[in-house]
């Protein structure tokens, strides 16, 4: 999490991880504006190059070739990335709705969301047919469909669009399969694709040479060309045509009539007859000035485009241009685009056409200058540019002073005061918590929801009260799913004794601002905690807020327990001949410390992130059902700091098989890298509990033993005869990397009580 600096005075939310907006957060990043905060709201950490896609799907790229990594991109950037979908926009409270967190607010948004397949337009299509937007979806049919072209005797496919992309797709699809077939000593003509097109022509805005040369390719290719063949029905696996026409295809790939996305139906923006929001010279929409839109989802008044990815590609600096503009009060500059532009069109294997106006060329040169143009634009977004982290940040007034909260916050910033002056305002925590639904409990007689001096609890008669407390700053730029972890890490340790969580009560730091900035991280950050105490059945009944230079966020826990049980889940009740079993991955500490670096790939942190909001509460029910008698949550001591931790009380000695433990994605990688957490050094102390690491010094997992978890999994002593049941139950119940990672041995004469397992 970035440090404040200086006040955030506005707002700039992008929805959609388009080729446009991946061009904004680059050249952001490279001339930020002071006082201007970026966030990126996405589906996809992972955003297709649609340039590259028959590429891949010919086989000539692998996925990671065509992909660009936006959550690493937005780090760059220092942007805040929240993965979600969006499903609308409140334009009148200026927020942003997604599906699965609290309404973000903007003070200038850009939407680049590309276009949706409007299959609803062709009865059946919907349910039968496979569009190839969004390309994500599109990828999963496409190994699907491989696999079943590798077993099928034979396969018809159909392709619905001749425009460029139909045409370029088809040939690509046909390529890859028929070397499929050929691979497995198959013969490739079990293999038969057919292209429908509307019109009399394919590729209907390139020229007659063009147009003449794909209808000799596809020809050549055997590949069936349907014109004048407009599908107007799709009855399972048939397809039906305006003319009459049927044939029935095991695949329907749809790459034709796409429109806007839904949503903006509902958004009060000007949409024009495809749903495509029409937008000034500026890009600015057409409807509201603070709303701005670029690529295939964006209609330009004045100047209707095709939908292709050059133009979203160029939109970008433009785009970047009046954002700046808009935030800085300066007039905007209108984008004039092209009107010619050069296409370059694959026929499936390592040749293509160049198509230009009334130019045409082909040959294989044509490829590997595609190839070569295709590459060079994924590098700026793979090869970042190392940026000085020790640059002082620019003075917030950049952004022109439109009101008096954002000159009082600037000029309060060097004058804040300690003690109790550094609390947030009771205005501000107030309109934040407002807005958030702790849960209320029967024994929770003084709480939120009469708020007083301090809260009161009833113990009822039998329980024992167990109490914890944990705190730690951010290490994510995002709100509301810090807020979630840090109060799953809380929870971690009562779930940990076999106890109930009861309360809880917050503690608080949030950088210094603008008075509805604040109020929003706060209710951003408090949602998110909120939702998981809630889930958990445990009340926030208070806490406390002030000012930092960092966000941070913890919690002290009350749980109760059964008297009778509460000496039971102890970490001395270790027993020789206990299977050792560890609920969930490790490698956070690393992956977070290279996160910080961009050196973690976003689909790790993706992983990582899921991992972390997964309760332990269910866990541990299974586990004390299958004989626990001793567990203990990972947090920052790590693997083998808790593992000690165990066996000294226990009176035992431990095992562990390196090999057998679950390691996060990406987690192997950036610790064979050194690239370890700052808690790192301190934990690798306690290499003194094992009696034979000169051995294990060279194992991919040795570093992870000392790799200090955030919210990690529950470890735990089962008896032998119960550890099989323990773990498919464990599995059943979502925690699929479950693991039984070593046992409990006899206290023996060395003073080492850890061995590894090679």
């Amino acid at each position: 999490m970035q440090a404040a600096d200086a006040p955030v005075l506005r707002d700039v939310v992008l929805i959609g991880g388009g080729h446009s907006h991946v061009g904004v957060l680059r050249m952001w990043a490279m001339k930020p504006v002071p006082g201007a905060r970026l966030t990126l709201i996405c589906t996809d950490t992972d955003t297709p190059y649609s340039g590259m896609l028959p590429g891949y799907i010919a086989g000539h790229y692998s996925c990671e070739d065509v992909h660009i990594d936006v959550r690493r991109l937005a780090a760059f950037a220092g942007a805040r990335y929240y993965r979600d979908e969006v499903t609308g926009i409140d334009r009148a409270t200026r927020r942003v709705i997604c599906r699965e967190r609290p309404p973000v607010a903007y003070d200038l948004l850009s939407i680049n969301i590309g276009s949706t397949p409007r299959l609803a337009d062709v009865p059946g299509a919907d349910a039968h047919a496979v569009p190839v937007k969004p390309i994500r979806q599109f990828g999963v049919r496409w190994h699907a469909l491989l696999d079943r072209v590798r077993t099928a005797p034979r396969t018809t496919l159909a392709v619905v669009g001749g425009g460029a992309g139909g045409v370029e797709l088809a040939l690509a699809m046909q390529y890859r399969l028929r070397r499929e077939l050929e691979a497995l000593g198959r013969d490739p003509a079990a293999l038969t694709l057919h292209l429908f097109t509307a019109g009399a022509d394919i590729l209907p805005t390139h020229n007659a040479a063009v147009r003449r040369r794909f209808a000799r390719v596809l020809a050549e290719r055997g590949i069936s060309l349907h014109r004048n063949a407009e599908v107007v029905r799709v009855d399972g696996n048939v397809l039906h045509t305006r003319r009459g026409e049927t044939l029935a295809a095991d695949e329907i790939v749809w790459v034709t009539q796409a429109g806007g996305a839904p949503w903006l139906a509902d958004s009060g923006l000007a949409l024009d007859a495809g749903g495509f929001i029409r937008v000034r010279d500026t890009l600015q929409t057409e409807s509201d000035p603070l709303i701005f839109a670029a690529g295939d989802c964006a209609s330009m008044i004045d100047h209707p485009l095709e939908k292709a990815g050059v133009f979203a590609v160029r939109m970008g600096p433009p785009l970047t241009e009046n954002l700046r503009r808009a935030l800085l009060g300066m007039p905007l500059k209108p984008y004039r685009p092209q009107r010619r532009w050069l296409a370059l069109i694959s026929t499936g294997d390592r040749h293509a056409i160049a198509s230009r106006g009334a130019f045409y060329a082909r040959g294989d040169w044509v490829w590997r200058w595609k190839d070569w143009i295709d590459r060079r634009f994924m590098q700026r977004f793979s090869e970042l540019p190392a940026m000085d982290a020790t640059r002082p940040t620019p003075a917030a007034s950049a952004i022109p002073l439109e009101t008096a909260e954002q000159t009082q916050a600037i000029s309060a910033l060097a004058m804040r005061c300690g003690g109790c002056g550094a609390k947030v305002g009771a205005t501000v925590l107030s309109r934040a918590l407002a807005q958030v639904a702790p849960i209320e409990r029967d024994d929770v007689l003084i709480g939120l929801h009469a708020p007083d001096d301090a809260a009161v609890l009833r113990v009822p008669p039998g329980k024992a009260v167990v109490q914890t407390v944990d705190f730690f700053r951010a290490f994510v730029d995002d709100p509301y799913l810090f807020g979630r972890i840090a109060a799953n890490h809380a929870l971690g340790d009562v779930f940990a004794m076999g106890a109930e969580a009861q309360s809880a009560t917050a503690i608080a730091t949030v950088p210094p601002g603008l008075e509805r900035k604040v109020e929003d991280t706060l209710f951003q950050m408090m949602s998110g905690a909120v939702s998981v105490l809630n889930e958990a059945g445990c009340a926030l009944v208070g806490g406390h807020t002030g000012e930092g230079r960092e966000l941070a966020l913890g919690f002290a826990v009350n749980g109760l327990i059964d008297e009778a049980l509460a000496a039971v889940m102890t970490k001395g009740g270790l027993r020789p001949g206990d299977a050792l079993i560890l609920t969930k991955p490790i490698g956070t500490g690393t992956l977070f410390a290279a996160h910080a670096r961009l050196a973690a790939k976003g689909r790790w942190i993706d992983a990582a992130l899921a991992s972390m909001q997964v309760s332990n509460r269910a866990a541990v029910a299974c586990l004390i059902a299958h004989g626990a008698r001793a567990c203990t949550d990972l947090t920052g001591f790590g693997l083998l700091g808790h593992l000690v931790e165990m066996t000294k009380p226990s009176g035992v000695d431990a095992e562990l098989a390196l090999n057998a433990l679950p390691v996060l994605d990406g987690a192997r990688e950036t610790a064979a890298a050194g690239i370890l957490s700052s808690l790192q050094p301190a934990n690798v102390r306690l290499r003194r509990a094992l009696r034979n690491q000169d051995e294990a010094l060279q194992h991919p997992c040795y570093p992870l033993l000392f790799d200090p978890q955030t919210a990690g999994g529950l470890l735990a002593g089962v008896p032998e005869a119960e550890a099989g049941a323990c773990l498919a139950e464990l599995r059943r119940l979502g925690y699929l990397a479950a693991a039984r990672i070593g046992r409990v041995l006899p206290r023996s004469e060395t003073i080492e009580p850890i061995r590894l397992v090679l």
